[in-house]
């Protein structure tokens, strides 16, 4: 077994709530594991090892060791031999957790289609750069034969076109964006037969001119073609869904959790979550006692308080004890969504240009966005952002995240909780690296020039200047990634 990375102290036990406990072990396993370069298949050490290494008690371990496993980053063996091994993940617990949050906040058609329409053509650009004879091999097989409902529904051209870009955050966020609007097709009204095998074969013809401009080179038309298609979809999509649907169907997708290896918790969990989501996720609701939910769901009290620990984890849903208790509705944060992606993104090995690929295009829509709409009434904004600019340098001493406030008040501002939140993923894989480097973002003696910048950035928005912001938020970020090294 490698040498153990030096952990830092965990909080107090005695005063510390368990869950957060729990959920600060499992972090400080998660970064030991990122530290050593993802060693799938060696062990982290025995229970005892663990618990004297992390100075926890073995309840809270186990419940840690139940968050780390539900990530993929680890499972638990016992016996002789037995220890915490390190696992390879895949993005089933990452889309899961995204598709969670974002469900939740009533993420529209439109916002979807215009982070698709962002950051899609990106990828057919970089996949027809790079494209090899497997990839080739791919796309035809993608297109060959007639139009199928299973292709349509899916629509696995645009995951491919993610994949074969060769930047693991792409093919993540628009694998998410795929599935989300998949399913907002799905709250459209009842299609005449005739209607819906013509969109079929609209598609079909549109994928297939697009993976010959790809197969050909032909980056600008491959672009072009992709653009239009998803124009095509957005605005089907808004004819045909019925107003104020929810998301139909399952928000988590059977093949997401219940493949051979998945654990019944993350069954059950997934689906008491979509009852959640069908019934108008009524915060503060109660779905029934324990009782209740053993027999409603067929399962023992051992699988089911596991499956309430990964609700509580994603704040779907928290136990309530005594009288009047039971699982009660709770209302999402993007927490756990943030760093269920970021992590699996840190397994893919997601490398500095990676990031400044997807990093780019979202803040300069963003601030181009900003600009545009608040131009001639900007006194809010102003307001906001100016406390922001502030912030990196009056903000706490030991706020970590002092000068991506400025950031994130610009994206809040742009409108599109689908950008905010893949900013704010972004930002954490920024911030994992450091850790896992042992380097730390410039602090205190480098906020004094972020607060300059982020001001001459604000001057600009303003003044209802798009270019000489976006100009100067391009600099900024150009030099924030020197600080990835």
């Amino acid at each position: 077994m490698a040498t153990p990375v030096e952990l830092e102290p965990a909080d107090d036990e005695s005063s510390a709530p368990a869950g957060k406990l729990a959920a600060q072990t499992a972090r400080r396993i998660e970064v030991d594991v990122m530290r050593r370069g993802w060693p799938v298949g060696e062990s982290l050490g025995s229970e005892v090892d663990l618990r004297e290494r992390l100075g926890v008690s073995r309840s809270v371990l186990r419940e840690a060791v139940r968050l780390v496993e539900h990530h993929q980053v680890a499972r638990m063996r016992r016996g002789p031999n037995g220890g915490l091994l390190v696992r390879a993940p895949d993005a089933g617990p990452a889309t899961r957790s995204i598709v969670i949050y974002l469900e939740y906040v009533g993420t529209s058609v439109a916002d979807l289609l215009d982070a698709r329409l962002l950051l899609e053509p990106i990828a057919a650009g970089l996949a027809t750069e790079r494209l090899t004879e497997d990839g080739v091999d791919a796309l035809r097989a993608m297109v060959d034969g007639p139009p199928s409902a299973e292709h349509s529904a899916y629509e696995p051209l645009h995951p491919l076109l993610g994949r074969l870009s060769g930047n693991p955050v792409l093919h993540l966020f628009i694998d998410v964006l795929t599935r989300l609007t998949t399913r907002f097709a799905h709250t459209s009204r009842r299609i005449p037969k005739a209607e819906l095998l013509a969109s079929e074969e609209t598609s079909h013809a549109v994928h297939r001119a697009i993976v010959d401009a790809v197969v050909a080179g032909d980056d600008a038309r491959a672009q072009t073609l992709l653009t239009e298609h998803l124009e095509w979809v957005a605005a089907w999509v808004e004819r045909h869904r019925v107003r104020r649907a929810r998301v139909a169907g399952p928000v988590i997708e059977p093949e997401m959790v219940e493949g051979p290896r998945a654990k019944l918790a993350e069954v059950v969990a997934a689906r008491i979550h979509d009852d959640i989501a069908a019934g108008g996720w009524r915060i503060g609701s109660v779905l029934g006692s324990e009782a209740d939910l053993l027999g409603r769901y067929g399962i023992s009290r051992a699988v089911l308080r596991e499956a309430v620990r990964l609700l509580e984890y994603h704040s779907v849903a928290r136990m309530r004890r005594g009288p009047g208790g039971g699982l009660v509705v709770a209302e999402p944060e993007p927490r756990a969504s943030i760093d269920t992606m970021a992590l699996f993104l840190g397994y893919q090995g997601v490398t500095a240009d990676h990031l400044r690929v997807v990093r780019d295009a979202i803040e300069l829509r963003t601030v181009a966005e900003v600009t545009a709409r608040h131009a001639g009434g900007a006194a809010e904004v102003a307001e906001r952002l100016s406390a922001a600019v502030r912030w990196t340098t009056e903000g706490p001493a030991d706020e970590q995240r002092k000068a991506d406030l400025f950031h994130a008040e610009l994206a809040d501002l742009a409108g599109n909780p689908v950008l905010t939140l893949f900013l704010d993923i972004i930002t954490e894989l920024f911030r994992r690296h450091g850790a896992t480097q042992d380097q730390s973002l410039p602090g205190d003696t480098a906020a004094e020039e972020v607060r300059l910048v982020h001001q001459r950035i604000l001057d600009a928005i303003v003044d209802g200047d798009t270019g000489l912001a976006r100009g100067r938020m391009r600099k900024h970020l150009n030099a924030v990634l020197s600080w990835w090294h």
